[in-house]
């Protein structure tokens, strides 16, 4: 198989590099990451961020939809990477699905990293994060995402860099594919 119609999903929990490895992945190989988020319906409707958050926790429907419009997106663009928390069940016609892990602490260091704050609080907060997330997953769709071992490639992300991630993940879909790089993809 040539680059020509292979998809690729990729999923993880919150700091595990979902967003950075699928933008290397896609840029390395050329695709379009397929990224279709609650920012984008703010940007389509015209209001603040915080109003679609809104939105979503007093209706459920908002989550049915992007999960919805992300798989159309990436069944339309035909070769894709579509990064998200749900990618690797959701799209069900994914080539290769991807699932990154890291253990919570490792996870809320990245987040700490990212976005500040105390580190004991991170921690606190991503575990909260997890839990709401398989919540809502288990009712909306009845997939727990603590069940991943169906993906074609699993992930340890702890000791690797975001590049060493994306390699991987580039890597395998050329041995499975014949993919190919298109050219460096080693900077963000």
């Amino acid at each position: 198989m040539s680059n020509d119609g292979i998809r690729i999903a990729i999923s993880g929990k919150s700091g595990c590099g979902n967003s950075t490895t699928s933008r290397r992945v896609a840029r390395a190989l050329g695709y379009p990451m397929i990224n279709y988020t609650f920012h984008s319906i703010a940007i389509e409707r015209n209001v603040d961020f915080k109003t679609v958050c809104k939105w979503a926790e007093e209706d459920s429907s908002w989550d049915l939809y992007v999960d919805k419009k992300q798989v159309h997106m990436a069944e339309e663009a035909g070769k894709c990477v579509l990064g998200s928390r749900l990618a690797i069940w959701m799209l069900e016609s994914a080539d290769l699905s991807v699932y990154l892990n890291a253990p919570l602490e490792v996870r809320a260091r990245r987040i700490q990293e990212r976005e500040g704050g105390d580190l004991d609080t991170v921690i606190r907060e991503t575990a909260e994060r997890d839990r709401r997330d398989r919540e809502r997953y288990m009712r909306l769709y009845n997939i727990d995402n603590d069940r991943y071992e169906f993906a074609d490639l699993i992930v340890d992300t702890t000791n690797l860099s975001q590049q060493e991630v994306a390699d991987r993940v580039v890597e395998e879909a050329s041995r499975r594919f014949g993919v190919r790089p298109i050219g460096n993809h080693e900077h963000d």
